[in-house]
């Protein structure tokens, strides 16, 4: 069931890609998804609730999402701020070039996709959007949230969607005590908490 989260595998065929019609931002959209990503057959549950409960990204700032998929958060991020520089990070060369053809279809130039290790170390993030693979294990989402969590500038905020039966209230805790980044709950609907978490501001 999470073998795409580990397990890297080739960009989609043409045979296997086929076309999704969305709603992202506030407008009607059609993506290609296609299988081994995850939720290809349309926007998931938990990231709805995420895309309803975000602010306004920043502009002019670098942005991120983590664990890309075929790109529906990226790509809003980079529909509502067209002058950001939104950072596209999975495993999988499936999910980066499903989010990079999607991104180029939008006519989207301001989307970058990366494997974690292609991003810059010393890049800090002006809001971090997610809806993290928990389903992966708490070891190894602890080591997804402690890489990248701390990597916001000062007075930046990352928002996370979490099930609540997958653990949204200890995730809370966790981040908060492990990693001294200020945790709450802003929104919660459809049994998904909306956690921010965040960087305060220097001085």
């Amino acid at each position: 069931m999470t073998d795409h989260y580990f397990t890297d595998s080739p960009a989609a065929t043409d045979a296997e890609r086929r076309p999704l019609d969305v709603t992202l931002a506030g407008r009607e959209v059609t993506v290609e998804t296609a299988g081994g990503t995850f939720s290809p057959t349309g926007l998931d549950k938990a990231t709805a609730v995420l895309l309803d409960a975000v602010p306004q990204p920043p502009s002019a700032a670098d942005l991120l999402d983590i664990g890309c998929g075929w790109g529906p958060i990226a790509l809003t991020l980079a529909l509502r701020a067209p002058d950001a520089t939104v950072w596209a990070v999975d495993v999988t060369e499936r999910a980066l070039d499903l989010t990079r053809r999607n991104a180029a279809a939008l006519g989207l130039t301001n989307v970058r996709t990366a494997r974690p290790d292609e991003v810059p170390t010393n890049l800090p993030f002006a809001a971090i959007w997610s809806n993290p693979p928990i389903r992966i294990g708490k070891p190894a989402v602890h080591e997804l949230l402690r890489t990248w969590l701390p990597r916001l500038a000062p007075g930046a905020d990352a928002h996370l969607v979490i099930g609540k039966n997958l653990g949204a209230d200890g995730y809370q805790r966790w981040i908060s005590t492990e990693l001294g980044l200020p945790t709450e709950r802003v929104g919660s609907s459809k049994g998904f908490r909306v956690l921010r978490t965040s960087r305060p501001a220097a001085g």
